[in-house]
């Protein structure tokens, strides 16, 4: 794309220029700044260890569009290396918005969804954000389809009632379950059952998502805990043990960053459909949020994120005080359609 002194370049983390990743943080705090609103900055450091710890497994690539020495534009391509979703492809398009309808976006997704056929991959899987109408807006131009609505919701911290959590906690069924603790690392005698553990989350609302089941193994759990050391972030889980037959019931996890101090990521939390209906959604958010306030006081947000209909865990976060904070839409659409529109939308100029 070399109109109007615009192009399209590579941008390779562990190579780009100084430039290159000062343009590209501008651009990528302009663009959290229109999602998350009230969210701080995220320093150029941060940025760097955030995109320079991917495991290699996912195989994300990203590119970056320049005009007139301003980095104006992005986008990230994830062409996962697991056995599952061979199909689909994860990708992001954003294009700062002193910059948009001039056809920068359409170059874009022209880029991405070139390599994703290379890749073999026949869907591109993307997200939109209330806070931002103009990625909805071009969505619906592609003609993409609304796969699943999430939920972003968010709890401040002051808003917390010690009071609930702890009649949560005296309520639980200690009878037949017990908690477990883990920080950082999972241990390696218990790898293979937290392996176990994560299929609970296959059971989570997916809407109309063409997509299959994920399974963790050992090395893609290890994957993860390295990326998480580089970047300083701290991940602590709760579990659920059945006392009967030894099994993981459910589990709760977040994830803190020092570098971003008021927030706290709640990451996954799930309970087996057969544990279901005895609290243990509840006793498991309590005692982590009861964790979170004695050793982390200065966390002031927790963020996380559910499907609309998922009505069951919707209930116990806003029993607890999370608030919506705002909606993301994840959209299908065909490889094949997005290069008719984007070649389509080239020949029209």
């Amino acid at each position: 794309m070399a109109r109007s002194g615009v192009w399209i370049e590579r941008f390779e983390p562990g190579r780009a220029r100084a430039e290159a990743w000062r343009g590209y943080h501008a651009l990528s705090n302009a663009i959290r700044a229109e999602l998350w609103p009230d969210w701080p900055p995220r320093p150029l450091p941060v940025l760097r260890r955030l995109l320079t710890t991917v495991p290699p497994v996912w195989g994300v690539r990203w590119w970056i569009v320049w005009r007139r020495g301003e980095v104006v534009g992005g986008a990230e391509l994830e062409l996962s290396g697991t056995p599952e979703n061979r199909h689909m492809a994860w990708c992001d398009v954003y294009v700062h918005p002193d910059h948009r309808r001039q056809g920068i976006g359409t170059a874009l997704l022209r880029t991405v969804a070139e390599l994703a056929r290379e890749d073999g991959r026949r869907l591109l899987t993307f997200a939109t954000a209330a806070t931002a109408p103009a990625g909805e807006a071009f969505a619906r131009r592609l003609g993409a389809t609304p796969g699943l609505v999430n939920q972003t919701n968010r709890l401040r911290i002051s808003d917390v009632d010690p009071a609930l959590l702890r009649a949560w906690l005296d309520r639980a069924p200690r009878d037949e379950f017990s908690l477990g603790f883990w920080e950082g690392p999972y241990p390696e005698e218990d790898l293979a059952e937290v392996c176990r553990m994560h299929e609970v989350m296959n059971t989570a609302p997916r809407g109309d998502l063409e997509m299959e089941d994920f399974h963790w193994t050992p090395k893609l759990i290890r994957d993860q805990e390295e990326s998480l050391k580089k970047r300083g972030v701290e991940r602590w889980t709760v579990y659920a043990r059945h006392t009967a037959s030894g099994r993981i019931a459910g589990f709760t996890e977040v994830a803190w960053d020092p570098a971003e101090p008021e927030i706290l990521h709640q990451w996954g939390t799930g309970v087996f459909p057969e544990f279901r209906g005895h609290g243990l959604g509840k006793w498991l958010k309590a005692d982590m949020l009861t964790r979170v306030l004695a050793r982390r006081p200065q966390v002031k947000f927790v963020v996380t994120g559910n499907a609309a209909v998922n009505a069951a865990m919707l209930k116990i976060n806003h029993e607890l005080g999370f608030r919506l904070y705002n909606t993301v839409t994840l959209w299908q659409l065909p490889v094949e359609e997005a290069l008719a529109y984007a070649q389509g939308r080239n020949s029209a100029r």
